[in-house]
């Protein structure tokens, strides 16, 4: 049984039991010229911006002085990391940003499933069209604009929402001072900012199921709902699947763009807003510390690929064809 799932390994890869692996990679290499040389940029970028910076890992090790540079700067082991434990940063950012992006999986799939559904049952093809334009249109507008755009409405003294409220009689709402308020503008413009490209996703697979289950399931008398429960989201299940394991994937890794430009440098709303990745750039950019940086960065990633990884692996275990690798 063992030797037949060698076999089986080797004629998937192209290698037969026996040959050297590297002499056949070499082979396709000269067989392939072309093709890998299209690939050549991709893995030069990759090499210069994701494995070159990896060597300044060192300065979450270091207590960096500018003057002394990288490698001149103290070893101080492990520091970094107690300190940010024993302060409660840590604890702090880890929180917000796994409940931030927990949330945002859950809704993201429960709304854009939701609407691409709805949007399937749309007879006519203009009010369809119309439709999903809108819903794309704020997945083009920039993380800048967007925090120009909800400072104008929550501003205090001159902010849309509290002029609305001062015409009909009533007191200014201070939603800067109210950090708690700040968990449902970030979720509600999160989704807001990404619901078209979702819906797009999930309702070009929605597309390419065949009609023939459709009409089937009329000919057996199935209802609309019927045939959505039965029919279309059994379907979808792969698609939702893999796009969960992507947000999973990347659950320790915060939207920076919309948490900083919306939240900025007001520490009032930190307790609640406060995500690994805009701790990172505040340290390295205002308080100058590039070593906690690197240490908060390092347990980002550390963490979020076990992580992965795990998940994966549940999957695998419960379903392979649903795995990503």
């Amino acid at each position: 049984m063992e030797k037949k799932q060698k076999a089986k390994a080797a004629a998937y890869s192209g290698t037969q039991p026996g040959q050297n692996p590297v002499k056949n990679i070499l082979k396709e290499v000269r067989r392939r010229k072309l093709l890998f040389l299209m690939l050549l940029p991709a893995i030069v970028f990759f090499i210069i911006f994701c494995y070159v910076p990896m060597g300044g890992i060192m300065l979450a090790f270091k207590d960096y002085n500018y003057g002394q540079g990288i490698f001149g700067s103290p070893w101080v082991g492990w520091a970094n990391f107690e300190y940010l434990y024993k302060s409660g940063t840590l604890w702090r950012v880890t929180r917000n940003t796994i409940l931030y992006n927990i949330a945002f999986i859950i809704l993201d799939l429960v709304t854009q499933v939701g609407i691409a559904i709805l949007l399937n049952e749309i007879g006519s093809k203009i009010c369809k069209k119309l439709s999903q334009t809108l819903m794309f249109l704020p997945y083009f507008v920039s993380a800048v604009l967007l925090g120009a755009f909800v400072y104008n409405i929550f501003n205090y003294e001159r902010g849309t929402l509290n002029n609305i409220l001062m015409s009909l009689g009533m007191e200014r709402y201070d939603t800067y001072s109210n950090m708690y308020a700040w968990i449902f503008i970030l979720l509600f413009f999160h989704i807001w900012k990404g619901l078209g490209y979702g819906v797009v996703v999930y309702l070009a697979t929605i597309t390419g199921i065949s009609s023939e289950f459709y009409e089937a399931a009329r000919v057996d008398g199935a209802t609309r709902f019927q045939q959505i429960r039965y029919i279309t989201l059994p379907l979808l299940k792969p698609t939702m699947i893999i796009l969960t394991l992507f947000g999973v994937g990347k659950i320790m890794k915060g939207q920076f763009e919309l948490f900083y430009q919306i939240i900025g440098a007001n520490g009032t709303l930190y307790p609640v807003t406060d995500i690994i990745d805009t701790y990172v750039f505040r340290m390295t950019t205002t308080s100058f510390d590039p070593g906690l940086a690197t240490a908060a960065g390092l347990y980002q990633s550390f963490f979020g690929f076990v992580l992965i990884v795990t998940v994966n692996y549940v999957v695998k275990k419960l379903n392979p064809d649903y795995a990503l690798f």
